[in-house]
């Protein structure tokens, strides 16, 4: 009872900044989308999280000769996490590491990365109930330290 009270604040708390479209969470910025990027490779790198590489589209896209908004994508994980999961079902490996989008449109910055519900349901990660609490209140709270003042 203690663990589905909590994991309903953590939700409720989250639900004024996160918004749940196609199996991503987007969390409303209020920083830049280079801010947000630094933000949360900080709070991932002072949690122990690995941070493979993080990823400027619109660079990228300016070298092709094209135009985009910020868009940056940073990958990270941490076995200790993914490969229970993976134990769980081999499958969701082709969603890890992790990884947090984060963009701007129409002026606006959003962070955006999958919501474990989705993963659960798309691997049957039934099993890892628990990992997958722990996983949803890390992304939180990562997305949080990022975006919010």
């Amino acid at each position: 009872m203690a663990r589905m009270l909590v994991s309903f604040f953590i939700l409720f708390g989250l639900a004024s900044v996160a918004v749940a479209d196609n199996g991503l969470v987007n969390v409303k910025s209020t920083h830049s989308v280079k801010d947000t990027a630094d933000r949360l490779v900080k709070a991932l790198e002072a949690k122990g999280m690995t941070v493979f590489i993080r990823i400027d589209h619109a660079a990228g896209a300016k070298k092709a000769g094209l135009s985009l908004p910020p868009t940056e994508l940073v990958i990270f994980g941490n076995p200790k996490v993914g490969t229970p999961l993976m134990r769980c079902d081999r499958s969701v490996a082709i969603d890890l590491p992790q990884k947090a989008l984060i963009w701007e449109e129409d002026g606006a910055v959003w962070l955006s990365y999958n919501d474990p519900d989705y993963l659960a349901q798309r691997h049957d990660l039934s099993d890892c109930a628990a990992v997958l609490d722990k996983v949803r209140a890390a992304l939180g709270n990562f997305a949080k330290a990022a975006t919010q003042p």
